[in-house]
């Protein structure tokens, strides 16, 4: 029986850990995430401590229907000049997207975090600069498209994993951490936890 549970139905963090030999299983998070925000907005946080409190909210709601087993929430936000922004809800939604993130940099707030009986035992977060060349909207329209309604599981309208690599400039950070998981680090805690095989 696995030790290690993936608070997340995200099928890209999934793969991460699988293709790294890891464990695991998976259950998702119960919580409604802009009300876990909101007061965090009203504070003033910044998205990459916005980012940090979901990925621990979202391991300690799973810790509690899994004692004794390590729980890993992790959690992503976008900042683009000052506000943050969420995924997008439909496709109209993810063209709107990629026209504002256009000529733009972004920030890109990856959190991940280990919870296990309800102790929050580990964080850690990356931000990475993603910088988008100036896109032609036919050429946004097209390439929504092709991606179809994958598009909609990232909270950028993109995979840097597939055809959204095409609508960069410049990136500046962690490819895994962009992909939604800072597996690097993850796995270093894991090995220290004696979680993996050293």
């Amino acid at each position: 029986m696995t030790e290690i549970v993936l608070a997340s139905k995200s099928q890209y963090r999934a793969e991460l850990l699988t293709n790294a030999g890891v464990e695991f299983a998976t259950e998702s998070a119960n919580i409604d995430e802009r009300e876990v925000e909101a007061p965090l907005i009203e504070a003033d946080l910044g998205g990459a401590d916005i980012a940090e409190v979901l990925a621990i909210a979202k391991a300690m709601d799973v810790s509690q229907r899994n004692p004794g087993k390590t729980v890993i929430g992790s959690d992503q936000t976008l900042s683009l000049e000052g506000r943050l922004l969420h995924k997008p809800e439909d496709m109209a939604a993810a063209r709107q997207r990629l026209l504002d993130l256009s000529g733009k940099s972004h920030e890109l707030n990856s959190s991940v975090a280990l919870v296990k009986d309800g102790e929050n035992i580990w964080t850690y977060t990356e931000s990475s600069i993603i910088t988008f060349r100036d896109l032609d909207p036919g050429f946004i329209g097209r390439h929504v498209a092709d991606v179809g309604e994958k598009i909609l599981t990232s909270v950028g309208a993109y995979q840097i994993e597939g055809k959204g690599v095409q609508l960069f400039e410049k990136v500046e950070g962690d490819f895994f951490s962009i992909m939604g998981l800072s597996l690097l680090p993850l796995l270093a805690e894991l090995r220290r936890l004696g979680l993996l095989d050293q």
